[in-house]
């Protein structure tokens, strides 16, 4: 069985080095050595600041939002984030989760990402946010929705999980947005099994995010914020150190892959349009069906041949019960039924993808 997916696993030996050391310190969590580094590394990696490591990517977006005073209670406004229903369900979920109210805004019907025409007549009074999605990687219109934040004096935080060293104009995606949010989850481009990361655009709200993520305790007998234990542990950083060190042989190899699936299918299936001052990462490969019945169909060819491709993002926010109510999002809700995410990793060999595109063609064929 070929799984959409799977985790990169780095060199054992070198984990064991790592592992080793947590024995010997016998420190395994509270901002330890490991965690210490790979904030370093991943600092230099990505060529950002103010970067914060957490448990898991979902924590990173309402960290953000509580350091950035989004889900702040006041007693005449009913906080509202305006964002997009083409996402995983933890985009809009963490914001209702924290008492924000997710008002959606259609996406651009070639980008994947949310389509800015949109953002300005979702604006309210109890507005205080755009919570956009670098969607598989691709960079949103930045400068049009930090324009449309400045004007209104709203927050913009990126769900950038899947933006991982994604390149834009020549410095990184991340740096947009008064915070920018990373998942370092198992299955994830880079990953420390479980975790996450946010990249804050000024240092005063980087230390306020600090104080959260440790239950707001600053001190042995002083606590100054509300906070949560949202730490990345000493095992989680050494997963991801090791990781790191291999990252260019990951890209490569998945390079090939996307590269391969490209040569075969690009005459037949309609792919995500990028930007064109995007550096790509190679995260994802999706491609979009003329029809729901297509989309289906190949699916199941698929899985009879023991290939497991995925619907990514499906079905579209807007519909989902326990969002709430919320108007229908045509574009969103016609790219949902038609998308698959086709298998890639770094060890998927080329005549596997060859075999998967040949499939994909047969079945468009009948």
């Amino acid at each position: 069985m070929i799984p959409v997916t799977k985790p990169y696993l780095p060199n054992r030996e070198k984990l064991d080095r790592y592992l080793d050391g947590i024995y010997e310190r016998q420190w395994l969590t509270n901002n330890g050595q490991l965690v210490q580094e790979l904030t370093r590394r991943l600092e230099e990696y990505l060529e950002v600041d103010n970067l914060l490591l957490v448990a898991n990517g979902t924590l990173a977006l309402q960290i953000a939002y509580r350091a950035l005073g989004v889900s702040d209670s006041r007693s005449d406004q009913y906080p509202e984030a305006i964002t997009t229903p083409f996402s995983f369900i933890a985009t809009a979920s963490s914001l209702k989760w924290d008492g924000v109210e997710p008002v959606f805004a259609d996406i651009d019907s070639k980008t994947w990402c949310l389509n800015p025409e949109n953002i300005e007549m979702a604006i309210t009074h109890n507005t205080r946010a755009i919570v956009p999605v670098h969607v598989f990687g691709n960079a949103c219109d930045v400068e049009a929705i930090d324009a449309i934040a400045r004007k209104h004096t709203l927050k913009v935080i990126y769900d950038g999980s899947h933006a991982f060293g994604v390149k834009y104009k020549g410095g990184s995606l991340l740096e947009h947005g008064d915070a920018a949010t990373l998942s370092f989850h198992a299955t994830k481009l880079f990953h420390t099994g479980e975790g996450g990361a946010i990249v804050f655009k000024r240092k005063e709200d980087l230390e306020r995010a600090k104080k959260m993520i440790n239950f707001g305790i600053t001190g042995p007998e002083t606590i100054e914020e509300l906070g949560i234990n949202a730490k990345m542990n000493e095992l989680q950083a050494a997963m991801g150190l090791c990781v790191l060190d291999e990252m260019e042989e990951n890209l490569r190899a998945r390079a090939n892959v996307w590269q391969e699936y490209e040569s075969a299918l690009a005459q037949s299936l309609q792919f995500q349009a990028k930007h064109q001052a995007l550096g790509y990462n190679y995260a994802y490969f999706p491609v979009l069906f003329e029809n729901e019945e297509q989309t289906r169909r190949v699916l199941s060819v698929l899985k009879e041949n023991g290939v497991l491709a995925r619907r990514y993002f499906y079905p579209s926010l807007e519909s989902v019960a326990s969002l709430g109510v919320h108007p229908p999002q045509p574009v969103s809700g016609s790219i949902s039924r038609r998308i698959l995410c086709l298998p890639i990793f770094a060890d998927l060999q080329k005549a596997e993808v060859q075999a998967i595109s040949q499939y994909i063609l047969e079945t468009l064929e009948r």
